[in-house]
């Protein structure tokens, strides 16, 4: 992909932003634990969760799309494959059933591209293992293909090391086929499955950073569900309208969830210019997000709630280099781990542009520096990609491996040619 510098300010309302990934996986394949059909609105239709939506299927489901409307019948029962379940590029996907099909009578096995098999994933199989589950794969069930022999646990707690919603995710759904369990994290971590599973009718008591689940006694209530659109895949856009000129954009129903809009609430603290606009709840807030140009954003660190803006880190790495002055963030080791090393490769991407910046063990250290064209690989992750193809508004930019972002946001080029960008996508 190139991008070349805009040569006017962005001035427009955009609200074809892609679902959230999040609540889309979890769509899928919570409407396994109804004996009823879930309907499902504005789904995303991208690769991950497209591969969710297989597996769904795989697993028993009978999956009828519209174009307007997903709807999923699920089995009677979860049924054993006769494939492989592909989880693509997505760790949401593959961690979550880890946690869901450890409960289940059967055989499965999960796997995923090179750069997904490649990822931890004993911070889930330890766990569910030591509570009785049967997962196997290399290095000791840190690397997928991961085998699964499903089977009951006994009720059990756990107290989590880390703010993770994938972790907490997994050991909810073993523990709803199996006898309950009591869950503590050391900080809140997305909360979108509890409150799924609270709205589907589970039995399930959140008490600040503590988690009491009763098992599932009969099937749970269908879904009936618009799902929002992604507060992280409009966080791009958030970040252009601040840094070019005389900019003012206006992102439509998007989720506001507090554990997903950190990272809006960071750039506040540099100074930009953000109004958020409620407009309505069910199973989450959602409402629209408006921002304006802001020519005096400074330097801000950022060490606490830290999985609130995971996701978001490489593309504030760029309001960071946009800024005036240092920006530090830390306590984001997570990074290192995800679909390529994050503060390595942001750091050595931003190197490349011209910009002042190091690397922590657990994070970053960015200063404030004008920046220039340069080719940069996004090492396989579609948040890198994204980030300096909004980077590259401003100074033009040339990405290798850019047909990653088709796994969590396939519009986005569109998006960025209905702004008035130059982008020759040439997807490699």
């Amino acid at each position: 992909m190139r991008i070349y510098p805009l040569e006017k300010s962005l001035n427009l309302t955009i609200d074809d932003i892609a679902a959230d990934k999040s609540i889309s996986h979890r769509c899928a394949m919570f409407s396994l634990l109804s004996d009823k059909p879930s309907r499902v609105r504005n789904y995303l239709r991208a690769g991950d969760t497209l591969n969710t939506l297989k597996i769904v299927k795989l697993l028993g489901a009978k999956v009828e799309d519209n174009g307007a409307e997903i709807t999923i019948t699920p089995p009677q029962k979860i049924k054993e494959p006769n494939e492989i379940l592909e989880c693509g590029n997505s760790g949401t996907a593959m961690r979550l059933f880890m946690g869901l099909l450890a409960a289940q009578d059967g055989f499965f096995v999960l796997s995923g591209d090179k750069y997904l098999n490649s990822r931890p994933m004993a911070r889930i199989a330890k766990p569910l293992n030591e509570m009785g589950a049967k997962i196997d794969g290399a290095n000791d069930a840190n690397n997928a293909p991961l085998c699964i022999r499903g089977t009951k646990f006994e009720r059990f707690s756990f107290d989590s090391k880390i703010a993770s919603a994938q972790v907490k995710s997994a050991l909810l759904l073993a523990a709803l086929y199996s006898n309950g369990c009591k869950f503590s994290e050391p900080e809140l971590s997305r909360d979108h499955t509890e409150r799924m599973l609270a709205g589907m009718g589970a039995d399930i008591k959140c008490d600040g950073l503590d988690i009491t689940l009763e098992p599932m006694k009969s099937p749970l209530l269908p879904l009936d569900i618009d799902v929002p659109n992604d507060p992280s895949s409009a966080f791009f856009f958030a970040v252009a309208a601040l840094i070019i000129p005389n900019s003012h954009i206006i992102l439509k129903n998007i989720l506001l969830n507090k554990t997903r809009i950190e990272a809006y609430r960071v750039l506040e603290k540099m100074g930009a210019e953000i109004k958020f606009h409620n407009t309505s709840s069910k199973y989450e807030d959602i409402g629209d997000i408006e921002v304006k140009y802001s020519p005096n954003l400074k330097g801000v660190e950022v060490s606490e709630n830290i999985s609130w803006l995971i996701d978001e880190a490489p593309a504030l790495a760029i309001a960071f280099a946009c800024a005036k002055g240092q920006s530090k963030l830390t306590n984001a080791k997570e990074l290192r781990v995800k679909e390529s090393d994050r503060i390595a490769v942001t750091v050595n991407a931003l190197k490349q542009c011209g910009v002042d910046a190091s690397e922590l063990e657990d994070g970053f250290i960015i200063n404030g520096s004008e920046a220039k064209f340069a080719t940069i690989d996004s090492h396989g992750d579609h948040r890198i990609a994204m980030s300096f193809a909004i980077l590259g508004l401003k100074c033009g930019m040339r990405i290798e491996k850019s047909k990653f972002i088709a796994t969590s946001f396939p519009n986005f080029a569109e998006i960025l040619k209905k702004m008035g960008a130059k982008v020759e996508d040439r997807a490699c």
